[in-house]
C-alpha cells in the first residue's frame, strides 16, 4: 500500500523529473542553479531567522527559556508570599530559612535583655534578696539563650520567669505565639519544597526525535515515552502543542503561536497506562496543522513541537509533569522506532538501551494531503475500471457462462442451485 501511495506522489522533491536527453551532439546545458533559500520572518524584534541556530520555547529537559522583564508591580510577589519562598533556589531559601529563626531569637532576646535592665536586675545580680524577672540572666548572651529556650520550649532549667515580672509574662506569651507561626510557616515551606516532585519529572523520558512514517496507511507525527522507575505515573495523560510564529490576514504577527495537536484526545488514547514505553501518534489529517507540509517544506520549516505529560505521583499523590520539545531539524522523515519490549520466562523485558533508535522505512514524501488525493484518485480508478458481471450478464441476455446466469428473483445463482 504504501508504495502505491509514493507512485501516486510523483517523484519526491528534490530528485530531479524525467525527460528526455538533449540533442545528439550538441553539448549538455549546464545545470540549473540552486534555488535561493526561501527568506526567513525574524524571530522577535532583531535579527533574522538565518543568522543563528532556532532559539527553543521549551528545552529538552523541560525548563520553559523564557525570563520576565520589566515587572514593574514587584509588589505582587508579596502577596503570595509563600509561594514566592517555595519557588526561590535552595541556597535562598536555606539563607531565609536560618535568618528567620536567627533573627526572632536576636529580636526577642534583646527585649528580654531591655526589661532586666530597666528592672535593674543587671545591678543586683548577687543580691539574693531581689526577685528578678528571669533568674540567672546576667547579660545580653544568657538573655538571648533563654530566648532561644522560650521559643524552642526546650526549658533547661536554668534560668527561668518568675511571677513578678507581668511584662515578662506578656512577653513569653508573645514569644510563644508567634514562635509557633514561624515554626509552622517556615517548616511548611521547606515540607512543601522538598516533596516537589519537580525531581520525579527526572525519570519521565522523552524520544530524543520524533518521526514521520506512515501506520495504518496515513502519515502520522510519532514521539516516544517512557517512565524509568517502578513505581508509575497515576493518571498519566499527554498533550502536544504546535509552537510557531504566524501573521494574521490582517497582517498581525504572532510571535511563538501556540496550535494543539491531537494525540488521541477525542478517542481517549491521551490517558496513558505508563507501564512500559508507548509511542504517542498524532495522525496528520485535516485538521492537523502538518496537513499540507512535504517532507521538503518540513526540512525548511521553522517551529518546535512542545509536549507534556502529566500525573499523580504514586508514592505521593502530588502533580508532576515532564516537558520535552522537538524542532524541526529533530523531526525524522520516513523513520520508526524500533520495539523495545521482549518476552521473557515469566515477565515482559524493556530494553532502554534502544529507546532512542530509529530505522528508516519507505515512506512517501508528499503531504498527507497530496497523499489522501492519491488514494481517493486510486480508489476511483479501481471503482471505474473493474467491470460488473451483472452488468455483463444483463448484456449476454444470460447467455454464455452460465455461473452467472440471473434467477427469477434477481439474484446470481450457481448451476448447482438451478
Amino acid at each position: 500500500m504504501a508504495q502505491d501511495n509514493a507512485a501516486f506522489c510523483g517523484v519526491p522533491e528534490g530528485v530531479p523529473g524525467g525527460g528526455g536527453g538533449g540533442v545528439p551532439g550538441e553539448p549538455k546545458p549546464p545545470p540549473p542553479a540552486p534555488p535561493a533559500p526561501p527568506k526567513r520572518r525574524p524571530w522577535g524584534a532583531g535579527g533574522a531567522r538565518g543568522a543563528r541556530k532556532r532559539q527553543r520555547y521549551v528545552e529538552k529537559d523541560g525548563r520553559c527559556n523564557v525570563q520576565h522583564g520589566n515587572v514593574r508591580e514587584t509588589y505582587r510577589y508579596l502577596t503570595d508570599i509563600f509561594t514566592t519562598l517555595v519557588d526561590l533556589k535552595w541556597r535562598f531559601s536555606l539563607l531565609i530559612f536560618i535568618l528567620a529563626y536567627a533573627l526572632t531569637w536576636l529580636f526577642f532576646g534583646l527585649i528580654w535583655w531591655v526589661i532586666a535592665y530597666s528592672r535593674g536586675d543587671l545591678e543586683h545580680l548577687g543580691d539574693h534578696a531581689w526577685t528578678p524577672c528571669v533568674n540567672n540572666l546576667n547579660g545580653f548572651v544568657s538573655a538571648f539563650l533563654f530566648s532561644i529556650e522560650t521559643e524552642t520550649t526546650i526549658g533547661y532549667g536554668h534560668r527561668v520567669i518568675t511571677d513578678t515580672c507581668p511584662e515578662g509574662i506578656v512577653l513569653l506569651l508573645l514569644q510563644a505565639i508567634l514562635g509557633s507561626m514561624v515554626n509552622a510557616f517556615m517548616v511548611g515551606c521547606m515540607f512543601v519544597k522538598i516533596s516537589q516532585p519537580n525531581k520525579r519529572a527526572e525519570t519521565l523520558v522523552f524520544s530524543s526525535h520524533a518521526v514521520v512514517s506512515l501506520r495504518d496507511d496515513r502519515l502520522c507525527l510519532m514521539f516516544r515515552v517512557g517512565d524509568l522507575r517502578d513505581s508509575h505515573i497515576v493518571e498519566a495523560s499527554i498533550r502536544a502543542k504546535l509552537i510557531q510564529s504566524k501573521q494574521t490576514q490582517e497582517g498581525e504577527f504572532i510571535p511563538l503561536d501556540q496550535t494543539d495537536l491531537s494525540v488521541g484526545f477525542e478517542t481517549g488514547d491521551d490517558r496513558l497506562f505508563l507501564v512500559s514505553p508507548l509511542i504517542i501518534s498524532h495522525e496528520i489529517d485535516e485538521r492537523s496543522p502538518f496537513w499540507d507540509v512535504s517532507r521538503g517544506q518540513l526540512e525548511r520549516d521553522d517551529f518546535e513541537i512542545v509536549v507534556i505529560l502529566e500525573g499523580m505521583v504514586e508514592a505521593t499523590g502530588m502533580t508532576c509533569q515532564a516537558r520535552s520539545s522537538y524542532l524541526a531539524d529533530e523531526v525524522l522523515w520516513g523513520h520508526r522506532f524500533t520495539p523495545l519490549l521482549s518476552l521473557e520466562e515469566g515477565f515482559y523485558e524493556v530494553d532502554y538501551g534502544g529507546f532512542h533508535h530509529t530505522v528508516p522505512v519507505p515512506t512517501p514524501a508528499c503531504s498527507a494531503r497530496q497523499l489522501a488525493a492519491a488514494a481517493a484518485r486510486r480508489d476511483a480508478h479501481l471503482y471505474w475500471s473493474i467491470p460488473s458481471r451483472l452488468d455483463e450478464a444483463a448484456a449476454a441476455g444470460g447467455e454464455g457462462d452460465p455461473e452467472i446466469a440471473p434467477e427469477s428473483n434477481g439474484t446470481l445463482a450457481g448451476p448447482e442451485e438451478r
